[in-house]
């Protein structure tokens, strides 16, 4: 056996420790996805808050904050029961609408990630 030769016994050892090495890899990639949909769902509430306020401080009548806020979030996260929550508060010459969106669950086995809430304040007309 020549010295550039590998051994016989060592054959397989990187796709062996690669396949070790591939279940961390892949929580890693879920979790940095999970973070990033949460970051997403985050945004969107913020929008929904700023349409929400904006339409309640109109003084006209014809725009609810509540549809304004729903119709700013993307479908996927306000589809279900629950997982859009809404309410104005006026007084003092404005109105601050919160809006609470469900953060989705791209990990298997854990469905509960919590509420993305934000608040935004704007003056009445």
């Amino acid at each position: 056996m020549t010295p550039d030769t590998p051994k016989r016994r060592d054959r397989g050892q990187v796709a062996l420790e690669f396949a070790g090495f591939l279940p961390l890899l892949l929580i890693l990639a879920l979790a940095a996805v999970q973070l990033g949909v949460a970051a997403y769902a985050t945004s969107q509430a913020g929008t929904a808050a700023q349409a929400a306020a904006r339409a309640e401080s109109d003084d006209n009548g014809r725009t609810n904050g509540g549809h304004a806020g729903r119709s700013a979030v993307s479908d996927w996260l306000s589809d279900g029961p629950g997982d859009f929550g809404y309410s104005a508060r006026p007084g003092g010459g404005e109105v601050t609408a919160t809006v609470r969106v469900r953060i989705p669950s791209v990990v298997p086995g854990i469905d509960d990630w919590g509420y993305a809430e934000r608040s935004s304040t704007m003056p009445t007309d």
